[in-house]
């Protein structure tokens, strides 16, 4: 299993950015998908993003998608979601998880998780 770091988040204005970063430690960074997750109070843990070992295939939540971009620098064991145009409702904790081999989009079958960052928008 990897383990994962999470930096970034914050309160941020509607309209506005936030990029989060994902370090990972331990067994090799590309043999896992990476993805992000978040979860706001009194909710169930959603997908917001995947992208799968090699960087060149990415997966977005509608409710995500032409605003947030996931990316990773194998290279550096880092991985990255850029959230522009923030919405009052992307307020949540944000939560990036690495599963071995192949992406999923249900949470339940991601075997490493970050320690989750708060993001909050504010009108």
């Amino acid at each position: 299993q990897v383990h994962l770091v999470q930096s970034g988040g914050g309160l941020v204005p509607a309209g506005g950015t936030l990029r989060l970063s994902c370090a990972a430690s331990g067994d090799t960074f590309n043999n896992y998908a990476l993805a992000w997750f978040r979860q706001a109070p009194g909710k169930e843990r959603e997908f917001v993003a995947a992208v799968d070992w090699s960087g060149d295939n990415t997966y977005y939540a509608h409710s995500v998608l032409d605003r947030f971009t996931i990316s990773r620098d194998n290279a550096e064991n880092t991985g990255y979601l850029q959230m522009n145009n923030l919405k009052l409702e992307d307020t949540a904790v944000y939560y990036c998880a690495a599963r071995f081999a192949i992406h999923s989009t249900h949470h339940w079958e991601y075997e490493s998780w970050g320690q989750g960052t708060q993001v909050t928008v504010s009108s």
